[in-house]
């Protein structure tokens, strides 16, 4: 691991410029320009307790992330990134390089975040929630460990995609193919996935739009679910989204309809995420989060969520927040939770 970060950050080095014929002050300076000029080391970290009295209570102090990021600009149109999880146990989350072709169009290859959903692609530093996305996001864009069929990918995956921006802003686009297998994993069929995002900008306190992704899966494990389907099987998997955000200066409001099918069985899942700015500093956050794992047998579980957070210094905050889940298949259930996020 050790190696790994090592030849990470000196890759990040090499995008500065080749050292010649200089006294070794000369270089020391010419290489901490730069590095000052070319590489941004970035990191944020949460932590905080939650109960929970689902099943047997659970009632714990717990770490969610420890991350570490760097961007290298390797020329005025060419990137590195890189991100890396340090909590349990340490897990690579992106890795790729950015090139911008042209004005409007850039080329991204490696691991990173999948465009499927507007939620999977906010940073957790900017998510209200504390258990950060939606049931429908974690379970429709795998971001948690809810699809037993493809298991937790956090949202990311490997493969090549074009984005940009168009009309001066107005239009904002993301389309690839990715392997459809997840981070750090070989894909395990023949197929991609083909995903695609596109974003109407009307207005600077405005954005709406949708995305899809569509392909063939390989199943990781069972799922109850989608009892048909079994591990190392081939099937179908379809998602699509549409939603939009408000931002103003009282309300911030964050809105997504999802929908699935995997196989023969279809899914779907909607949530509503508001954030009223009493303050600069201190906001209050609501949010009505709904799944149904499958509209045949009425999966469904809705959560209810109130609480507050205080930014305390930039990008740094406290939350604290109740959860009321209402479930169709099993006994309701009732959350708190607190969580101190720092980030430089």
């Amino acid at each position: 691991m050790k190696r790994f970060l090592l030849v990470t950050l000196t890759s990040f080095a090499i995008c500065g410029s080749f050292t010649s014929a200089r006294t070794p002050e000369e270089n020391g300076n010419r290489l901490a320009g730069a590095l000052k000029d070319r590489i941004h080391l970035m990191g944020y970290a949460q932590a905080g307790y939650t109960r929970n009295d689902a099943g047997d209570t659970n009632n714990n102090f717990d770490i969610k992330r420890i991350i570490f990021m760097a961007e290298g600009k390797i020329t005025n149109d060419w990137l590195l990134y890189f991100m890396y999880n340090f909590n349990g146990g340490g897990t690579l989350l992106e890795m790729y390089t950015d090139y911008r072709i042209l004005p409007g169009l850039s080329a991204r290859l490696g691991q990173f975040k999948a465009p499927y959903t507007i939620e999977n692609l906010l940073s957790p530093t900017v998510v209200e929630l504390i258990d950060c996305y939606s049931q429908a996001t974690n379970y429709l864009a795998a971001v948690g460990i809810d699809d037993p069929l493809r298991g937790s990918t956090t949202g990311r995956d490997l493969g090549f995609m074009l984005f940009g921006n168009l009309l001066s802003g107005y239009l904002t686009y993301n389309v690839g193919f990715f392997n459809g297998q997840g981070i750090n994993n070989k894909d395990k069929n023949s197929n991609k996935e083909f995903i695609g995002n596109l974003m109407v900008n009307p207005a600077r306190w405005l954005s709406v739009g949708g995305s899809f992704t569509t392909g063939k899966g390989n199943a990781i494990g069972l799922s109850d679910a989608n009892p048909e389907i079994r591990t190392g099987e081939d099937y179908s998997r379809d998602r699509w989204a549409v939603g939009a955000v408000v931002k103003t200066k009282p309300v911030s409001l964050r809105t997504e309809y999802l929908g699935g099918k995997d196989g023969k069985v279809r899914s779907d899942g909607y949530y509503a995420t508001a954030s009223v700015h009493v303050c600069p500093k201190f906001d209050i956050v609501a949010s009505y989060d709904y799944l149904n794992k499958n509209k045949d047998l009425g999966m469904k579980q809705t959560n209810y969520v109130a609480g507050v957070q205080y930014w305390f210094y930039p990008r740094c905050r406290i939350q604290a927040q109740y959860t009321y889940s209402d479930k169709k298949s099993a006994d309701n259930s009732n959350m708190i939770q607190a969580q101190i996020q720092v980030r430089f």
